[in-house]
């Protein structure tokens, strides 16, 4: 990596996982891309799909407030939702589609969205293709769609065997120039099923992360999830991710070592998670180097902290310049 120039990261993933990601880095020295899946099908999201047959905002909407250096007040009214009996929308998810609408294409609207928002990076939507995400379960059942998938309604200990799209999704050119530019790839946190993978799922993503000039960084997750990575250990997370992406393609991988209180464990107990142990000898026959860092809020939610987690980016770099 050069000292003349700043270091281009592309994040991929979905949901509150690249959230975390991106608000840590906009303020920092580096060139962001966001890189965001496209199987979206819960809420909001999901009727606007069925309705205008548009590509899914949800998880673009949270991406662009994430990077977004416009006051609060904006990302709040971006996040509002209105919650009519008969009208139940993010008012962000409406704008990208009104934008979508006027610019001639997603993509075109994704980018006007981000100019009005003083975007601090680009977000990329990882196809543009209209697809739709289905599960295997170990038991020969398929599930249709992302949001039956988060939110389970059958069986949620049946282990998912594979995820897979309803039909090919192409990658989209923009997000393919943002990793194969990119000095460091990185993969995560988010839910492993219906945020990380189905980015994998699109054709070509994989190969032009492995082909990337950059580090591959992932994030494993804080914790479990009901339904789709239950009982998990770390390792688990990465293997699964190398069915997708390929064995060793992966340069480092980085997991949480604090622990969060009892009392913040209690909620996510009752909805059958635990928080996520790993072991560093069972991934000592990779070639990627395992950090263990303290990457925890330090109240609220358990999830990333975006500011630890950016310091961690940045240490990256710098010993990459070094």
């Amino acid at each position: 990596m050069k000292n003349d120039h700043r270091p281009k990261i592309a994040v991929i993933g979905g949901g509150t996982g690249i959230f975390s990601v991106l608000s840590g880095l906009k303020n920092k020295p580096v060139d962001l891309s966001a890189i965001v899946s496209m199987a979206d099908s819960g809420g909001s999201t999901g009727r606007l799909r069925e309705e205008f047959g548009v590509l899914p905002p949800g998880d673009i909407r949270m991406a662009l407030v994430a990077l977004s250096e416009s006051d609060q007040t904006l990302s709040e009214l971006l996040n509002y939702r209105f919650n009519g009996q008969s009208f139940d929308h993010s008012l962000g998810n409406l704008l990208l589609i009104a934008l979508a609408d006027i610019r001639g294409g997603f993509a075109a609207g994704v980018h006007e969205a981000a100019r009005i928002l003083g975007a601090r990076g680009k977000v990329f939507p990882v196809t543009l293709d209209d697809v739709q995400l289905r599960a295997e379960l170990e038991n020969g059942q398929v599930i249709e769609g992302e949001a039956s998938i988060d939110c389970p309604r059958h069986d949620g200990q049946l282990k998912i065997k594979r995820v897979f799209y309803d039909r090919p999704g192409r990658l989209n050119p923009e997000a393919e120039q943002a990793v194969q530019q990119a000095d460091l790839v990185i993969i995560g946190p988010g839910d492993l099923f219906t945020s990380i993978i189905p980015n994998l799922l699109v054709s070509g993503l994989p190969e032009a992360i492995r082909k990337s000039r950059g580090q591959k960084v992932y994030f494993c997750n804080l914790m479990t999830k009901f339904g789709e990575t239950n009982g998990f250990r770390g390792e688990d997370f990465v293997a699964e991710i190398e069915k997708y992406l390929g064995f060793d393609a992966i340069d480092r991988i980085i997991f949480n070592n604090s622990h969060p209180s009892p009392e913040r464990i209690k909620k996510y107990e009752r909805e059958n998670a635990s928080v996520v142990e790993y072991s560093g000898e069972a991934l000592r026959n990779r070639q990627a180097k395992v950090l263990e860092k303290d990457l925890l809020r330090a109240e609220g939610f358990i999830r990333h902290d975006p500011q630890k987690v950016a310091e961690v980016v940045m240490d990256i770099i710098k010993q990459r310049n070094g």
